[in-house]
């Protein structure tokens, strides 16, 4: 089978966030299974850096807002990927500094719609193969609102590829003005309520929906909250109406990217039978790695760790509502890597400052510093307000680190909350769950997962309990290629 892979962002060759990790995981193992996989991403800058060499495949004549491209798409190898990449270069759009969808200054690109709509008009002119290479695909898999539009692209095809759409997080929807829509010179008949209009404006996430054979989301529990208000961000009712055609798939990880036992980025490798040792010896590299003195009481201290987008929506809030009494009260210390936020960075930094030997704090992102955090801290902070599927806690499983997380989409489907009954740790547990999106159910639960710590055969067998689960890709790769065979094409929405 044939599948063209669509996605904004692929790691490791540019990444923002989760996205990015799923669009290189999921076509890997689709490859495994036998699959004739491409991946296709915009050229952009930071991409192009990166690849010594490409051959140009064709060119593609466009017309969007009035204005006629010349689109190159170059094919590339890459070392890391077991499949051709295809890049749609179009230097005016793509060619710039700063991430796939913002300035380096923070604000987003004003010409964000023409950016995506041609990148997914280009999407859909290589599925259909208008390049005559000999490739058409039997599948194009489309993610969030940066590829929305390719499904409505194919909608006149008489001998289209099955059209899937993932939806990574609701909450970025793609929604531009009337006006913007106009700009653009798309089809006069998209314009309605069953097409991209939504309450006055245009979004390129319902194009998505609406024209795609099936809509797939990344945990089952967030399949079901989308269909309500509370997570449906206006869409709930399109969502519910189609029904038949949404799932939720759970996201995987590469083991091999996050595999302790042989992680480049950890001070010592570890297995579920070595526990302990390599948590010892990873937790005094992270504590190093921040400049503290390390004592023997800060190491058999609890260590929280958190990696995240430092927002609201994360649970920034609910975290520094709790650090201060945590600091009065128990021995802990914690370590923070992100951005976002002005306000959520400025109130970690001033609490390092406060408390340089138990606060530590990372503005940005590294990938280096990231696996050792997962491989060093003794439990991991996940309390977001809500969250499609999360891949951290999935990390933190695999490196033994306890997981305190919201019963929240993914979250849910994904963490089992440990209970002691009868002296006995319930033999499913996994991590640590509270239901109410509030400071004071997390300090709670908190509170809760550190007096296990200090009951070391019962923290022991959790963290086990932990590193046994198995979240690789293999089944929910099964799960999209069934999808892929069954999904119709031709259904008129």
């Amino acid at each position: 089978m044939k599948i063209l892979f669509a996605s904004s962002e692929v790691w490791p060759l540019i990444k923002t966030g989760g996205l990015g990790d799923i669009a290189y995981s999921l076509p890997h193992a689709l490859q495994h299974l036998g699959e004739d996989v491409r991946i296709v991403l915009p050229a952009y800058q930071e991409v192009l850096k990166q690849l010594s060499s490409f051959k140009i495949l064709g060119w593609l004549s466009l017309a969007i807002a009035g204005k006629k491209h010349s689109v190159r798409v170059l094919q590339a190898n890459h070392p890391q990927f077991a499949m051709p990449i295809w890049l749609v270069d179009e230097q005016t759009l793509f060619d710039r500094p700063g991430n796939p969808y913002a300035h380096p200054e923070g604000y987003d690109w004003a010409d964000n719609a023409e950016r995506y709509t041609l990148f997914s008009e280009a999407v859909a002119r290589l599925a259909m193969d208008d390049l005559k290479t000999g490739w058409k695909a039997d599948v194009v898999h489309s993610n969030d609102w940066q590829t929305g539009m390719v499904s409505a692209f194919l909608d006149n095809e008489i001998e289209r590829p099955r059209r899937i759409f993932t939806i990574h997080n609701m909450a970025y929807g793609g929604n531009f003005s009337h006006e913007v829509f106009n700009q653009l010179h798309l089809p006069s008949d998209w314009w309605s309520p069953e097409g991209v209009e939504f309450y006055g404006n245009f979004s390129m996430l319902k194009a998505g929906m609406i024209y795609s054979d099936m809509i797939t989301t990344v945990s089952p529990t967030y399949a079901k909250e989308i269909c309500t208000p509370a997570f449906g961000y206006g869409l709930e009712g399109v969502l519910a109406s189609r029904s038949y055609k949404l799932k939720g798939i759970l996201n995987g990880i590469d083991r091999d990217v996050w595999n302790p036992q042989t992680d480049p980025y950890i001070a010592a490798p570890f297995s579920a039978e070595q526990i302990q040792p390599g948590k010892f010896k990873n937790k005094m590299a992270l504590l190093e790695s921040y400049g503290v003195s390390v004592s023997k009481d800060m190491l058999k201290a609890p260590l929280l760790g958190m990696v995240s987008r430092l927002v609201e929506q994360k649970g920034l809030d609910m975290v520094l509502e709790t650090i201060p009494l945590l600091l009065k009260i128990t021995d802990a210390n914690f370590v923070f890597i992100g951005t976002g936020h002005p306000h959520f960075e400025a109130q970690l930094l001033k609490l390092s400052e406060q408390h340089p030997q138990r606060v530590m704090v990372f503005i940005g992102y590294s990938e280096e510093k990231a696996h050792l955090l997962e491989a060093g801290s003794d439990i991991f902070l996940m309390p977001s307000r809500f969250e499609p599927c999360g891949l951290n806690q999935l990390y933190s499983l695999r490196y033994g680190t306890i997981p305190i997380v919201h019963r929240t989409g993914g979250l849910a489907d994904t963490v089992v909350n440990a209970s002691i009954e009868n002296g006995k740790l319930n033999k499913s547990s996994t991590g640590f769950v509270f239901d109410q999106a509030r400071a004071s159910e997390l300090l709670k639960t908190i509170m809760q997962a550190l007096k296990i710590f200090t009951q070391k055969e019962h923290w022991n067998q959790l963290q086990l309990n932990a590193m046994q689960q198995d979240f690789g890709w293999e089944k929910s790769a099964q799960e999209y290629l069934a999808l892929y065979k069954n999904a119709e094409t031709g259904i008129d929405e």
